[in-house]
């Protein structure tokens, strides 16, 4: 109202002006009083001028604002035509589909999620943008890695989809904004497609990946030794195995038959917290399967986990010499227990734990010698169950711990052998063996591990020389086929004819025949 306002006030002032203008000239032409009528002339002219660049300066403002109220025009609209997205319904992030996705699931927390996205402001200035960086933009959702609107809207999200989702401030950058390119309190509009999601791996070799349905609370995690109160749920593709709620020691999750895969992933959680865990057969029933549940050989397993409550273990520092000998004894106990089960990665983690208590333990020499005596255990029995695993370089890695503590361990050297000779490293499982006999020469599977080593470096070496035969019969027959054969056939002949040239070959060959000094 008030800009209408304005509007008709200059254009009222300029009529009346320009009406003043037209007398005036009136009375210069006909009545004759110029001494008058021209200075009036040239105010009037100076007044209309001054005031039609004052109107054009109103019309471009009244434009600017015009245009900011129509980009302000687009937050109710996305608000009337979108959906509420966040959990309390406070309109925070208000979602607009512009293209649908593929049916199926949605991210859960904690994914990988990879997106192509545009932020602006109200306005329309863009502040950000992954398409003209040429390259998506990958983050964990639901780890505060973005704004909160971004994690909010994309959990909403199908593999495919676009759409335009229109953040708050609380939901964005809040009071502080992030200068200079986002101010203060700044409503934010981002157009975001959802390109692809996976879920979160929790081992190195993709064994165990997780996906969070429901987060849990703070951020207190159970840990080794810790008791836990789960309710799990099995499946073998679609059906539905196992259903229960349970009590286990995490670390000792095979006594009350729930997979290594499920116990590993207790560290990882919090309580509350609801996941579905995907596990390969290595961290679920393995190569033998489990009987009981009727699950087959090398199964995929998936478990959804709901953690109740846990009561957290003493961490290592928590525990004095005296606990930390007593629990090696009995993790001891426990690795020998699984490893005759053939549960060999539960083993590990029993002679880790010994490891993990003892190693950087400091103690006088009475003590010494007992701590060692566990360390040694741990890490020969270590290198025992990779040698199952067939995971060599682990063994290797293991052995050369206990070397460390004792270079002429019979056992450490054998086994060391026994993985370089799987990993057909001849010559140093060779010298393993060698270095076995010289500790004890009695040892009759050192010796015929010497002769397997011998025998397997002389295959290797007949396996070169036919490979590099046929190699350089494949290139004369390739020069033969090209024409190189003949010219070089063309060369030997008038070489031969000279006869410096052939006594030198003849030479040559004699001289190769004979023992250099």
């Amino acid at each position: 109202m008030a800009t209408n306002m304005a509007h008709l006030s200059c254009s009222f002032r300029l009529s009346v002006l320009v009406l003043f203008l037209i007398v005036s000239l009136f009375f210069f032409a006909f009545v004759h009083i110029p001494v008058l009528t021209m200075p009036l002339c040239v105010f009037v002219f100076v007044r209309v001028t001054l005031l039609h660049r004052i109107r054009v300066a109103c019309t471009g403002a009244d434009m600017t604002r015009d245009k900011e109220q129509s980009m302000d025009d687009q937050s109710p609209a996305v608000v009337r035509k979108g959906i509420d997205v966040t959990p309390n319904k406070d309109g925070g992030v208000c979602k607009v589909v512009k293209k649908w996705g593929e049916d199926g699931d949605r991210p859960m927390i904690g994914d990988k999620v990879t997106v192509h996205y545009t932020g602006k402001l109200l306005n329309g200035k863009k502040f950000d943008s992954s398409m003209d960086r040429k390259k998506a933009f990958t983050f964990s959702l639901g780890k505060g890695q973005v704004i909160k609107g971004l994690d909010i809207g994309v959990s909403s999200m199908q593999r495919g989809e676009r759409c335009i989702l229109l953040c708050k401030p609380e939901y964005a950058y809040g009071p502080a904004g992030c200068p200079p390119k986002i101010p203060p309190n700044a409503m934010l509009q981002f157009e975001v497609e959802l390109l692809s999601f996976k879920g979160e791996l929790l081992t190195d070799d993709g064994g165990i990946t997780r996906r969070i349905k429901v987060k849990g609370e703070g951020y207190n995690n159970p840990n080794d030794g810790s008791t836990v109160h789960v309710h799990l749920e099995g499946y073998c593709g679609e059906r539905l195995f196992d259903s229960r709620d349970v009590h286990f020691v995490v670390g000792e999750s095979e006594d009350m038959g729930v997979p290594l895969g499920v116990d590993r992933a207790m560290e990882k959680m919090q309580k509350g917290e609801c996941c579905m865990l995907y596990l390969k057969p290595k961290y679920g029933f393995g190569k033998e399967g489990r009987a009981q549940y009727k699950i087959g050989p090398n199964s995929d397993l998936v478990y959804e986990v709901t953690l109740i409550n846990f009561e957290k273990a003493k961490e290592s520092w928590e525990l004095g010499l005296k606990e930390k000998l007593d629990f090696s004894a009995g993790a001891k106990q426990k690795g020998t227990q699984y490893f005759k089960a053939g549960c060999y990665l539960q083993a590990v983690v029993q002679y880790q734990r010994i490891v993990s208590w003892l190693e950087m333990e400091f103690v006088g020499k009475e003590q010494q010698q007992t701590v060692q005596n566990f360390l040694l255990v741990a890490q020969l029995n270590m290198a025992m169950c990779y040698l199952r695993l067939k995971e060599y370089a682990l063994v290797v890695e293991n052995c050369n711990k206990v070397l460390e503590l004792d270079e002429k361990n019979e056992k450490a050297l054998y086994r060391r052998g026994e993985a370089r000779l799987f990993r057909n490293e001849f010559n140093l499982a060779m010298s393993d063996f060698k270095l076995v006999l010289q500790v004890n020469p009695s040892n009759r599977a050192a010796r015929s591990q010497v002769s397997i080593c011998q025998r397997k470096i002389r295959e290797h070496h007949e396996m070169d020389k036919k490979t590099y035969a046929n190699m350089f019969q494949k290139f004369a027959e390739h020069d033969v086929k090209t024409g190189k054969g003949k010219r070089r056939g063309g060369d030997c002949g008038v070489m031969n004819q000279n006869h410096p040239v052939g006594i030198k070959r003849q030479r040559c060959s004699q001289d190769h025949g004979q023992d250099r000094p």
